[in-house]
């Protein structure tokens, strides 16, 4: 089983009159972003499409929602501010439920779960970093992620153009 945990695309640049900041859309440069994310993911099969409530966390998957068929659905862990345990726990349900998954967040929260995992044991291969529309791979095995993968959003874009 895998988990993909998504940094949401390219949102514009947050209004200082709103500090949660969650009615913010993809700006147009986000919505490529977005369909190169289904685009990498799509062959994955997924089974859930989980998200922050943010509006550009969820048009960061719909997308790759409307290819699956499936519907994104909301989650207080993946909220920014959100803690690393509380990702890291439901990263863990969800890989005992079975079936790949696809979790869209944001930047402070995705770098301190894959901390959390990576001083659990699992492995980086490869580089790391969060820039918006960038995709951790995630291998798990039973409940434990054993392996961890950072596709840069380039590279996602990249393969986009190259298919």
């Amino acid at each position: 089983m895998a988990a993909y945990l998504v940094r949401h695309a390219s949102a514009g640049v947050r209004g200082l009159s709103d500090p949660q900041d969650l009615q913010r859309p993809l700006d147009e440069f986000g919505k490529a972003q977005a369909r190169a994310i289904a685009d990498a993911l799509s062959d994955h099969s997924p089974v859930r499409l989980l998200s922050s409530a943010a509006v550009r966390c969820s048009q960061t998957l719909a997308p790759l929602g409307a290819v699956t068929g499936l519907t994104v659905e909301h989650h207080d862990a993946l909220m920014e501010g959100s803690r690393p345990v509380d990702v890291v726990e439901l990263l863990r349900d969800l890989t005992a439920a079975g079936g790949d998954v696809v979790l869209c967040s944001h930047g402070d929260v995705i770098p301190p779960a894959i901390e959390t995992l990576l001083g659990e044991g699992m492995v980086l291969i490869g580089g790391r970093g969060c820039e918006k529309g960038s995709i951790w791979e995630l291998e798990a095995r039973g409940r434990d992620y054993v392996a961890g993968r950072y596709r840069a959003a380039a590279d996602v874009s990249r393969d986009l153009a190259a298919s």
